[in-house]
């Protein structure tokens, strides 16, 4: 239960829904959008997140959408998790998203929350990352569409009332061949070590992790160094790790050292998975 009330809104429109934000905001309320609401839920039972009111964006009809619209795939950032796994329009997402929690919490658990979460590992923006993925982001103004790498860093960097409304990948790019994996110290139960999603686009392969660091990632630098073959497959993988730069998640789940370990034979993994 979350220990503070708070105001309730649920607009039927992406302009009502930006508009309310701000106006909400002036009033002091500190207003956040809401889609599934796990992590409201989780955080604001020990204040982590506090807000004077909660714009709920499931009543918005554009935040549902899960279709191919002109050889692109769109889809909502109200849809859930376990509904892309099980239409599966997009393989390498349904295969990364189904490792995220349990069913019961992916049923919950939206892409557009999942992607603009505060959590360390927030899965569900590798595969977008890989693909060059745009997103359409919303405020009082309309709606902008931009390459998701321009506005993802460690975190999405929305303005204050912007809102995600949608994410958009080619339709060419959605059944590469591709390899995912979440690490874990005891398989299928706990909190991951770390994932990696890749995928082979033409000649070469594209990588991106999470639980490496506080947040997701792809690293272009360690993409160039794992797709230089006149290495042997083993340098390639140690090249790749030893370029990691910045502290590694050193916590309960795995130290630095181990964290790296893991990931120098996933990397192995990768490689022989998408070269053969």
């Amino acid at each position: 239960m979350i220990p503070y009330d708070f105001e309730y809104y649920r607009p039927g429109s992406i302009e009502e829904a930006t508009r309310l934000f701000h106006l909400l905001d002036k009033q002091g309320k500190q207003p956040v959008y809401y889609s599934g609401g796990t992590e409201l839920i989780t955080l604001g039972r020990v204040k982590r997140v506090v807000t004077g009111a909660v714009i709920d964006i499931k009543g918005i009809p554009e935040c549902h959408v899960l279709q191919m619209e002109q050889n692109r795939l769109v889809m909502g950032a109200a849809v859930p998790l376990t509904k892309l796994i099980e239409g599966n329009p997009f393989p390498l997402l349904s295969k990364t998203a189904g490792e995220i929690a349990d069913r019961t919490a992916r049923n919950k658990i939206t892409l557009g929350g999942n992607v603009c979460g505060s959590i360390y590992y927030r899965e569900a923006v590798l595969p977008l990352l890989l693909t060059d993925s745009r997103v359409g982001i919303a405020d009082e103004k309309g709606i902008k569409v931009v390459p998701i790498e321009q506005v993802f860093d460690q975190n999405i960097q929305l303005a204050k009332g912007e809102l995600l409304v949608q994410v958009i990948t080619d339709q060419r790019d959605l059944h590469l061949p591709f390899f995912s994996v979440k690490k874990r110290k005891q398989w299928n139960i706990g909190y991951p070590l770390l994932t990696v999603a890749a995928l082979k686009k033409g000649d070469d392969i594209r990588v991106a992790f999470s639980g490496v660091y506080p947040f997701p990632f792809r690293d272009k630098g360690m993409e160039t160094t794992l797709n230089n073959k006149q290495l042997t497959p083993e340098a390639r993988a140690e090249q790749a790790v030893q370029s990691l730069s910045g502290p590694i998640l050193d916590n309960v789940e795995g130290s630095a050292d181990y964290r790296l370990f893991v990931l120098k034979n996933t990397l192995l993994d990768v490689l022989e998975g998408l070269e053969g």
